[in-house]
């Protein structure tokens, strides 16, 4: 795949959407396109945090180990970032991402992820929404768990 395809998938994302074309060809050439097969782990809960993953084609189950097996949490789609919670915590994974499809992802770099949102607040305002709509949909299906 081309840089400037990079680019264009990058532009479809929500989350970078106001960064300008030549940031975005930075983030595509320092970041790296990886796959996933079917069942394969991006990471694990407890693992360190050392990248985020964004998410171009295929879906990933988040999910963390409860009494019974493991509880999913979320199935994301293309577009998706997962992986950042613990960048932005500086703790280890919280939860276990493996690909319920094929995935292609993105997998940016710490370094980089943090950078990117030191240089762009717009993109920090956009990850703080998401963040913060995700707690909400916890805490709505931790009180509906609870009925």
């Amino acid at each position: 795949m081309t840089l400037d395809t990079e680019v264009s998938s990058l532009r479809q994302v929500p989350l970078f959407r106001g960064v300008e074309p030549s940031r975005l060809k930075l983030l595509a050439f320092t970041s790296e396109r990886v796959h996933f097969e079917v069942g394969q782990r991006f990471f694990t809960r407890g693992d360190a945090a050392d990248a985020a993953y964004l998410i171009l084609e295929g879906s990933a189950e988040v999910s963390i180990e409860g009494p019974a097996g493991p509880i999913r949490l979320a199935l994301l789609g293309a577009d998706a970032l997962v992986g950042e919670m613990g960048i932005l915590a500086d703790q280890p994974r919280s939860a276990t991402v493996t690909a319920e499809t094929a995935v292609t992802a993105l997998r940016i770099d710490r370094g980089v992820f943090l950078e990117l949102l030191a240089q762009f607040p717009q993109i920090s305002i956009a990850l703080m929404r998401e963040l913060a709509l995700r707690l909400e949909q916890t805490n709505q299906a931790l009180a509906q768990s609870r009925n």
